[in-house]
């Protein structure tokens, strides 16, 4: 079981972790020197480097996070391939979209303090806010329908990834009313940066404030991200490669400056900083310190809004929502002119992992994935803390039987020492419900769907010592045999 710290040091521990001055062995430092932990990060960092070599890739960073601590980062490649400057932990990137995670971060604190609602429509804050709707009877964009990528909106303001000519705030909001929605809101889920750019200007309008100075006040500051900028030229940053060429030659990119569109895609970080941005989705609790958000705030913004239409995917406010085999991820890539990146977190196992790179075709989602089924897979296991399970009581095989009510009738067995429910009248047996038991004869219905009492109490009725009837939420049925 993990160690409470309170959140007034957190900063300093991460520091001193990433940094490794402590002379005493850290949590994060045994965790990454378990066998399997050690094993893995071999075998990942054997194929990464095959990655380089076989892609001709410049540069990568990675790093993998448990809970509140940085448990391995490294850096693969060249930061700078002319320089010979070789990638490390603290080398910078343009972090391109990871920028709307903090965007949609700034919405919800300005939330918590009353200053704003999801539902509110953005004219109420932004009057000058007009555009060619797609169908004359549109309702108006909301706050939500811009951090869930359900407004409607264009993709883009204008030719900026091509010419790298940003507009300015001013100039988007003088576009504005020349853009066309290409659908109404809510009608599907349709990415675009111009709709965080809005929400930037949103956010600007309520506090008073630039998007990088309530950035820096709010979230950079509590959580000790002092290597994160917001569109600022820095001698620490990786320089930044076109994709390879067919004669394998890159081009290598300028600095960018996303101006009036910052809040879309111009943060700059790196893996420490980032990771302290990871650990803070894993704590619960109210608002305060390096606490950014309260617990409820995290789960809405964790929980799917808008499902793309082919319903692989959806959206959470700011974060991306993916089920792959079995589990959930929540997350955000991004991509500017020179570098990519991806952000890939667990929420239940609390591991998350990262990888940014100095290039615009080293797929990270690709290698993000790669990495969370290695190393992180293996960390979630090290740090896994095993749940209080009560032991067997061969007495609850008394509750065996069939139980009769209005709707039908409930088989309870006895499977491998644990009691389980089903339906015997189902034309397919599909996975039972366990019983789980939680005290004084009582149980707890686990059950993978929601239908039914999941999550509530189970319990028995006895008569001269034989049981009559099972309890379950607020129903009941009667034992027939």
């Amino acid at each position: 079981m993990r160690v409470s710290i309170p959140s007034s040091v957190r900063s300093i521990l991460f520091t001193l972790l990433v940094s490794a001055v402590s002379a005493a062995p850290t949590w994060a430092q045994s965790v990454a020197a378990t066998p399997e932990v050690e094993a893995q990060i071999e075998l990942f960092s054997a194929w990464m480097e095959g990655q380089l070599e076989i892609r001709g890739l410049p540069g990568i960073a990675v790093g993998v996070v448990s809970g509140d601590d940085l448990v391995w980062a490294h850096g693969f490649g060249h930061a700078d391939v002319d320089a010979d400057r070789h990638m490390e932990s603290d080398t910078r990137f343009r972090m391109a979209s990871h920028s709307k995670l903090f965007t949609a971060t700034a919405i919800m604190q300005l939330r918590e303090d009353g200053r704003i609602r999801l539902d509110d429509p953005v004219t109420d804050y932004l009057p000058w806010f007009t555009y060619q709707t797609a169908s004359p009877d549109d309702p108006p964009v909301t706050i939500e329908q811009l951090l869930t990528h359900s407004s409607g909106l264009p993709r883009e303001a204008g030719s900026h990834w091509t010419d790298f000519d940003f507009p300015t705030t001013d100039e988007v909001r003088a576009l504005m009313q020349d853009r066309a929605a290409p659908f109404s809101p809510e009608v599907r889920w349709k990415y675009s940066n111009l709709a965080f750019t809005i929400a930037g200007m949103v956010i600007e309008e309520i506090s008073g404030m630039s998007w990088a100075d309530y950035l820096q006040q709010n979230i950079f500051d509590p959580l000790g991200m002092g290597a994160s900028t917001v569109d600022q030229p820095d001698p620490m940053m990786a320089t930044g490669y076109g994709r390879r060429m067919p004669d394998g030659s890159r081009q290598v990119f300028p600095f960018v400056d996303a101006r009036g569109m910052a809040a879309a895609t111009g943060l700059t970080s790196n893996v420490e900083d980032m990771a302290r941005f990871v650990s803070a989705q894993f704590r619960e609790g109210a608002r305060g310190g390096d606490q950014l958000l309260s617990t409820a705030s995290l789960r809405e913004m964790h929980r799917v809004r808008m499902l793309e239409t082919t319903w692989t995917r959806g959206q959470g406010i700011g974060f991306s929502v993916q089920r792959r085999d079995g589990t959930l991820y929540v997350g955000h890539g991004g991509g500017y002119p020179g570098y990519t990146t991806n952000t890939t977190i667990q929420l239940d196992s609390e591991v998350g992992v990262i990888v940014l790179t100095n290039t615009n075709d080293s797929n990270p989602a690709q290698i993000a994935q790669q990495l969370m089924e290695t190393v992180g897979h293996a960390v979630a296991e090290a740090t896994a803390v095993q749940p209080d399970v009560a032991a067997w009581d061969p007495a609850w095989e008394r509750f065996a039987g069939v139980y009769r009510s209005r709707g039908g009738e409930t088989r309870v067995l006895v499977m491998n020492e644990r009691l389980v429910s089903m339906n015997p009248w189902s034309t397919s047996i599909g996975e039972p419900t366990y019983l789980e038991p939680i005290g004084d004869g009582t149980f707890r219905m686990i059950a993978p769907t929601g239908g039914g009492a999941v999550g509530e109490v189970v319990r028995f009725v006895e008569e001269d010592g034989v049981v009559v009837r099972m309890v379950t939420g607020d129903s009941y049925s009667v034992r027939v045999r």
